[in-house]
């Protein structure tokens, strides 16, 4: 029997080299991701692990450390959050520490640095690292002790998943974007369709898919509770690759008879813009059907590690054009790195989102998880790009998250309910 991708790069990270979907191998990881929440705990972990043997990180390359979610600083105890990552950072030279004014969201940042590959293991203490699979790494989210110890050993126990194939065909729709097929998938399947499953995604809809709409698919594959999102590297991959000046990696394929525990077929013609109702990214909806219930919101976000690439900004910037934000609602964008905020600069695209009457915050996770720029108060209906709209995600538990792509996102904020780009004078 053959193996998928996900299975090949993990038995190449292991001395297990019959190791199959199922089995739980002790990896060798490439790479260790914290950020200002979670690598606190991490770093104490860290210092058990190291305690009396003088041992230092298991390679200062390989570990990168991101004070973005409640950055800038929102209180004296983010600061204190930030000042261990700084310390720790600078106690063991890593060189991939990202102080504050040169940070961005982590997961967007990390390709943009060029500092995932195909082929590679990556974990991080972040849910959302499952966002680098769109680049045919194996990248997975872990708990603060497996990382702790992980920066000292270069190990961290796995178990290898079994893989679910999607594969998506036919013709995207007008506006619909990666963002609307994962939030269709997770409406399909249900948010534990794909527990500690791999989520690969395939066929010719992906082949000729934006790596930013790739980023934000591979994302919200937690939010099916898969364990990894994976796409196979092509042409697209290699282009973006090459841009990065990234020559040496590998590249894994699956073997023609790979093992899958499903084929999961989407006809993507059939899939209008989504919007995922609260509060659960499965409660999704067609946005004809929304746009009808004409959904009053207070607040709009575009941004996040999902949709705060440079292509979701062009997308939020053609529809607000010459255009003015509802006058009873915020409408907050926050572009995922300084890169993208000077594209964005550059692209005349902040003049726009200014001129609209939008309120741009600089790259940080922020709003998303609660943190600051943008907490809701109860009652409160937001409409956001982010990846989860849970009870009291963002803010107040009685206040209300709907999820959408930036092209719904930006037409609601000028309509003032939730409602589709076609409705809007672009």
């Amino acid at each position: 029997m053959g193996l998928t991708i996900s299975e090949k790069i993990l038995r190449n990270h292991t001395d297990d080299k019959n190791a199959v979907a199922g089995d739980f191998i002790l990896a060798k990881v490439d790479k260790c991701l914290a950020n200002d929440i979670t690598a606190p705990i991490a770093i104490e972990v860290f210092k058990k692990v190291t305690r009396g043997i003088n041992k230092g990180v298991f390679d200062k390359n390989r570990i990168i450390l991101t004070p973005d979610h409640f950055t800038p600083n929102k209180d004296i105890a983010s600061a204190n959050q930030c000042k261990i990552l700084r310390e720790f950072a600078y106690k063991y030279n890593i060189s991939n520490y990202f102080e504050q004014g040169r940070v961005g969201i982590e997961h967007c940042l990390i390709p943009e640095q060029g500092l995932v590959k195909p082929g590679e293991l990556f974990i991080g203490a972040d849910s959302h690292t499952c966002t680098y699979g769109a680049l045919g790494a194996f990248s997975t989210g872990v708990g603060s002790t497996d990382l702790g110890i992980a920066m000292a050993t270069q190990r961290c126990w796995l178990k290898v998943p079994e893989t679910i194939k999607f594969i998506y065909s036919g013709k995207l729709n007008k506006w619909v974007s990666g963002k609307d097929l994962i939030l269709y998938t997770i409406g399909k399947i249900g948010v534990d369709g794909a527990t500690y499953k791999a989520m690969e995604f395939s066929g010719e809809i992906i082949e000729n898919l934006s790596m930013a709409s790739r980023f934000t698919m591979c994302n919200m594959a937690i939010e099916a509770g898969g364990e990894n999102g994976i796409i196979e590297p092509d042409k697209i991959t290699e282009k973006y690759l090459k841009e990065k000046n990234i020559t040496d990696y590998n590249i894994y394929e699956n073997d023609k008879d790979a093992y899958y525990e499903d084929e999961i077929s989407i006809d993507c013609s059939q899939i209008e813009p989504q919007v995922a109702f609260p509060h659960l990214p499965e409660y999704t909806n067609p946005i004809s059907e929304v746009s009808a219930m004409k959904i009053e919101i207070d607040q709009v976000v575009i941004g996040s590690c999902t949709n705060g690439r440079l292509e979701d900004l062009k997308i939020a910037a053609e529809i607000l054009k010459n255009k003015k934000i509802n006058t009873h609602l915020r409408c907050i964008i926050i572009p995922g790195t300084q890169q993208i905020y000077l594209n964005t600069i550059k692209k005349g695209y902040v003049r726009i989102f200014l001129e609209s009457g939008a309120i741009i915050a600089p790259p940080t996770c922020g709003p998303c998880l609660g943190g600051h720029m943008g907490i809701l108060a109860e009652g409160e209906k937001a409409l956001s790009t982010t990846n989860r709209n849970f009870r009291g995600r963002m803010g107040h538990i009685n206040s209300e998250i709907y999820l959408s792509s930036p092209a719904v996102a930006a037409a609601s904020a000028i309509d003032g309910t939730i409602t589709s780009p076609q409705y809007i004078n672009t």
